[in-house]
């Protein structure tokens, strides 16, 4: 087989229609992610996590119970009388903390914060599964109307190709000549090949981002936007910065973990305080050989209640140890915000730079496009007449390609920038 009659076969397989293949919208997708992503749910069952946490937090405020029992046997092989004996004692224990410094209250407030944070951090996770798919969309549509330029450009450069055969046979132009333009012509469908993988490996991230097998096949809904879309005016940079800070999950999360840092200080500095426990039990004990089980259970009874003060004096430096990392924690947690903020400022303005550069390339490449339509036009009706040569036929078709090219390109790049502006702003997306 052939180099011409692989490229036909692999062509045939590619514009094979695929079968049982699903259209998806973007929030088909987005929805799909919700429920399916795994990261996303890791996170879900973090927040599962820090709930159970809090639940047992708050039960240290309840007492403590237990019930122990021992049972002993000893044998005194050279002592007079009874040389083995037996003993057994009961009893229920209850004790219950009165006061630890404040760290009972203050742990319950950092479990609780933890919380918060971790839902803010599930949050974040879907916002960035969002934003990754939206720029996976517009791959896989930029893909699929790439593939609609080459197969354009194959009708082209095939129609150019049989044009030649004509005039070769009849003498008007050489072999060379006809070789050269039928060279453009496999280009061409090369070309078409590459761009169908393309769409194929898009569609794969796709899948990867949605966590789908290797039996689904998905099919993307078309967008189509008007000029003016593409070049609408963009909203106040300083606004849609001022609206990302205010509106970023992450950012408020690192937020909290200020607050969670001011608690970690409270609970370090309470294990340097006095701590006072309230103690109660009820026991008995058994005895053998003795009087008989139920007498020596009864009157072996007894009760018992007290208060415990623990005051620490020294305690190898642990408390302060404690409060010095829990406060560069909180210093680091500031840098973090600090860090995350100069961040937002540079993704703002390098989608608002980059939207606007779109936007001026989109306007530029609909007049190269233009140009190149005219010339390649006029280049095709002067080669039929003789007056050009292969090489300024094909120059003008490759012109007309990637002028087509860089318009399609400017505009997805256009959009794309629009919908991140609009996402930074809102937390949302919209798309037809």
């Amino acid at each position: 087989m052939n180099n011409q009659q692989i490229i036909t076969a692999l062509l045939i397989a590619c514009m094979a229609p695929v079968a049982g293949a699903e259209t998806w919208s973007y929030g088909d997708c987005v929805d799909y992610a919700r429920s399916h992503n795994i990261s996303l749910r890791k996170s879900i069952l973090s927040e599962e996590t820090s709930s159970i946490n809090l639940e047992e937090a708050k039960a240290q405020w309840q007492p403590t119970l237990d019930f122990a029992t021992t049972h002993g046997y000893t044998n005194t092989p050279f002592a007079d009388g009874n040389k083995n004996s037996y003993s057994s004692n009961y009893g229920l224990n209850a004790g219950w903390t009165v006061w630890n410094g404040g760290e009972r209250e203050n742990t319950i407030k950092r479990n609780r914060l933890q919380t918060q944070i971790d839902r803010l951090n599930t949050g974040d996770i879907m916002r960035t599964i969002e934003t990754d798919l939206l720029q996976v969309y517009f791959n896989i549509l930029y893909a699929k109307e790439s593939i609609g330029i080459y197969e354009e450009a194959v009708k082209l450069s095939e129609a150019q190709a049989e044009r030649a055969r004509g005039l070769m046979e009849a003498g008007r132009i050489s072999s060379v000549d006809y070789a050269q333009l039928n060279a453009q012509y496999e280009q061409d469908r090369y070309n078409l090949v590459n761009a169908r993988g393309t769409y194929d490996t898009r569609r794969m991230e796709l899948k990867k981002l949605l966590e789908l097998g290797i039996d689904t096949d998905i099919e993307l809904q078309d967008v189509e936007w008007t000029a003016e879309q593409v070049l609408a005016q963009l909203p106040d940079m300083n606004e849609s910065y001022r609206l990302a800070t205010a509106t970023d999950l992450r950012l408020q999360g690192l937020q909290l973990e200020i607050d969670g840092s001011d608690l970690d200080i409270a609970i370090a500095k309470a294990s340097g305080r006095p701590r006072l426990s309230l103690n109660a039990g009820v026991g008995t004990g058994y005895g053998a050989p003795g009087i008989g089980f139920g007498t020596a259970m009864k009157q072996n009874l007894n009760e018992s209640i007290g208060l415990t003060l623990s005051v620490p004096i020294f305690n190898n430096k642990q408390t302060k140890s404690a409060v010095a990392r829990a406060k560069v924690q909180k210093l680091d947690a500031q840098l973090d915000i600090d860090q995350r903020q100069t961040e937002l400022a540079q993704i703002v303005e390098n989608w608002f730079i980059d939207t606007r550069s779109s936007q001026s390339r989109y306007t530029a490449a609909a007049e190269q496009l233009t140009s190149a339509q005219l010339s390649n036009e006029l280049t095709n009706e002067k080669f039929s007449l003789g007056l050009v040569n292969p090489v300024e036929l094909m120059t003008a078709h490759n012109n007309l390609v990637e002028a087509q090219h860089s318009l399609l390109q400017a505009k997805y790049m256009a959009m794309l920038g629009q919908k991140m502006i609009e996402f930074y702003r809102t937390s949302t997306i919209t798309l037809p």
